[in-house]
């Protein structure tokens, strides 16, 4: 399935490419954006405002994701055979949230049940704003879009009006009838960035909460994890200099 959202987006900037360097697109979105007037240029401004943050938001967000499932199993597997050492390693390999959230988790193995969890829920609300960063500028700009469009389009019916009471009875209906196409250009151009960008700003936020669900879900399984293996000769067994493996891992980071 996401294999062809990809293939279809893919073909769909392809068509928008070579769209783009026909000259008479060029030469229609030009004569588009003219007779809008400076509203449309306003549109195209914020447009572009939310398109770079669309951007920015979908690098740290694939930035931020990984495979939890496999994950999870390899700090499973390292946390049964006793080796929290090298799970904490495995997760400082990755710039993801979830390793980061685990990671927290990971180094208090020696402790108890509750200081495990504080510290996974600690991390959580440390990492959350990174997910929600700019989200809302996006909403921001669907709305703005649309509201500088109609705003566009009745500044130039009153411009339309105007004009053509002062005109000869026998064009007003021409003028008016031309005047009225061009003040739609602002809804139109402002319907079309809004439209884009609350559809980016519904997929980045779908990632973002499939992002915080397993980061929250694998919080609460890592602590029930510990929690059950901790005991004589298990988690937080005596690691090389006679600290449990947990201590060791956190005076390692402190002293790092």
């Amino acid at each position: 399935m996401e294999e062809q959202v990809v293939n279809k987006a893919a073909e769909a900037a392809t068509a928008a490419a070579t769209a783009a360097n026909d000259p008479s697109f060029i030469k229609s979105l030009a004569v588009f954006m003219d007779e809008g007037g400076v509203f449309m240029w306003i549109i195209l401004a914020i447009w572009t405002f939310g398109i770079a943050i669309a951007v920015e938001r979908v690098k740290s967000l694939l930035s931020y994701d990984v495979d939890g499932v496999s994950l999870m199993n390899m700090v499973k597997k390292n946390v049964m055979t006793n080796d929290v050492q090298k799970a904490i390693q495995n997760c400082s390999n990755s710039k993801a949230l979830l390793p980061m959230v685990l990671k927290s988790g990971l180094k208090r193995a020696n402790q108890t049940k509750e200081q495990i969890s504080d510290a996974i829920e600690a991390t959580i609300l440390e990492v959350s704003p990174k997910v929600e960063k700019r989200m809302g500028y996006l909403g921001l700009v669907a709305n703005v879009s649309t509201l500088i469009g109609l705003l566009g389009t009745i500044y130039g019916l009153i411009e339309s009006f105007a004009a053509v009471a002062t005109a000869d009875p026998a064009s007003k209906a021409k003028l008016l009838a031309l005047g009225i196409s061009k003040a739609m250009n602002t809804t139109a151009l402002g319907l079309i960035s809004a439209i884009s960008i609350m559809v980016v700003h519904s997929i980045l936020t779908s990632k973002s909460e499939k992002i915080m669900g397993e980061v929250e879900e694998y919080g609460v399984k890592l602590v029930d994890l510990l929690g059950t293996k901790k005991g004589p000769g298990q988690v937080g067994s005596s690691a090389p200099g006679g600290l449990p493996q947990g201590a060791a891992a956190q005076k390692e980071d402190n002293a790092a």
